[in-house]
């Protein structure tokens, strides 16, 4: 396989060209993403990739969830030459490559809609300011006999090993084949509950990480269904155990210096990591319903199974909302932040970007950090929390909504079209959600009404 093909950034059109034929390429599928973060593809034959990268390709917005009315459906994907990875579970023969699009309107304009433009402007503010934001996901999911039913494949619990480990054999055919795309991979290890797993991404810049976390959720699934099984990032298909998050690291760099290390404070914060901490905190409710957008999620966020619910940080106590990883002697470049409210059935792209928006208004407003909370927060009265001023996150989707829709912060983060969009769809799931006559309904009342 060329060295390009493999994960070396590839530079410009010709480059493209050129490991296409030297891996005899026959199909390029296109890759773009709607709002609430689906992975949306098109394929064009190696015959049509020169023009392809040259203008573009032409197609219907209207159908595609959040980007166009009907009267305004004409848009064009335009493949990004960095992003150009040959997917390894197709044929090596007459074999099938992969770019990510950006999405323009006819004129050659960006289209406001595209989440990943909206990343770009954001991580633009932060470049304006002297920043490059990195990022490290950790994503959670679960492995079951099939989509119709949660049957586990193992009753392992954190870093359990447990023969015969067909998981582990997924996770290892799945780190392979992320890193033949050029993903680097940390570690990965059965997580909390049953058949629950996780493989952490290495770090790295927001905008590269988005476009690493959406083919890193496509590989989870595509290795999963080649064994005949099914991967899911449902934040909590499984009632009395844990659900799945993706806790996310963070830092801002100036140039090769992490601007959120101080080597003279008690903590090894700067002040500006102490800023950032302050706007995620006090933002926080306000971002929840884009990093944790659906229904199902805030059966998560509930007491008792790790997944944070009070709006609090600390250096060591993982109930908390946000956890700064302790200083390690030499490490200065590892100082980061660990927002811990986030599932993995987010939107990438915009995730990244509200996480970021809060973090860079604390700064640029220097808001006051409170102090860190180390004790138990789920141990706590209620009077001792109301006493210590600790808020909470948003305990339902229409929750969530409300306090997006009141959020400035928010529309001016992902923009009018974006924020109306969401905001729409997400009253949309959640009216739909309310009407529903459940299984608990039937089996509790039923009997009895």
């Amino acid at each position: 396989m060329n060295k390009m093909a493999g994960g070396a950034k590839v530079k410009d059109k010709q480059d493209v060209l050129k490991a296409a034929k030297e891996n005899d390429v026959k199909f390029i599928r296109l890759w773009f993403t709607d709002i609430l973060g689906f992975l949306k593809s098109f394929a064009i034959t190696i015959e049509e990739l020169e023009g392809a990268l040259e203008d573009g390709m032409g197609f219907d917005g209207s159908s595609i969830q959040g980007f166009a009315r009907i009267d305004e459906s004409d848009m064009v994907a335009l493949p990004d030459p960095n992003t150009f990875q040959i997917l390894p579970w197709r044929p090596v023969e007459r074999g099938v490559a992969r770019m990510f699009c950006d999405i323009l309107l006819p004129g050659g304009q960006p289209f406001e809609g595209d989440p990943r433009y909206i990343l770009k402007k954001n991580l633009k503010r932060a470049a304006d300011l002297g920043y490059t934001l990195y990022v490290g996901p950790e994503l959670e999911y679960f492995y079951f006999e099939d989509s119709k039913s949660t049957k586990p494949l193992d009753e392992g619990g954190y870093f359990d090993l447990t023969p015969p480990d067909v998981a582990s054999d997924l996770r290892r055919e799945t780190v392979l084949a992320l890193e033949e795309m050029g993903i680097k991979v940390e570690y990965s290890h059965h997580e909390v509950a049953p058949s629950q797993h996780e493989i952490d991404l290495k770090y790295a810049d927001a905008f590269t990480m988005a476009d690493n976390v959406m083919t890193y959720r496509l590989v989870v699934k595509e290795v999963a269904i080649k064994h005949g099984v099914y991967a899911t990032f449902m934040p909590k298909p499984i009632f009395g155990v844990n659900g799945s998050g993706m806790h996310t690291h963070m830092s801002l760099f100036r140039g090769d210096r992490n601007a959120f290390f101080d080597k003279n404070d008690e903590h090894h914060l700067s002040k500006i990591a102490k800023h950032y901490i302050a706007g995620l905190l006090r933002h926080a409710p306000e971002i929840t319903a884009v990093t944790s957008q659906w229904v199902n999620s805030y059966k998560r966020l509930v007491p008792g199974y790790e997944a944070p619910i009070y709006v609090t940080w600390a250096r060591r106590n993982r109930s908390d909302l946000i956890r700064v990883p302790e200083y390690k002697p030499g490490k200065e470049s590892d100082t980061r932040v660990e927002f811990r409210s986030p599932d993995p059935a987010c939107n990438p792209y915009l995730a990244f970007s509200v996480m970021l928006a809060a973090g860079l208004e604390g700064v640029e407003r220097e808001y006051e950090l409170p102090d860190p909370v180390e004790e138990n927060v789920f141990e706590m009265s209620e009077k001792e929390r109301i006493g210590r001023e600790i808020g909470t996150l948003p305990g339902s989707l229409l929750e969530a909504i409300q306090l997006t829709k009141d959020s400035d912060l928010v529309r001016r983060c992902l923009g009018d079209h974006v924020f109306s969009s969401f905001i729409r769809n997400k009253e949309i799931e959640w009216a739909n959600y309310r009407s529903q006559v459940t299984d608990y309904e039937l089996k509790r009342y039923l009997p009895i009404l």
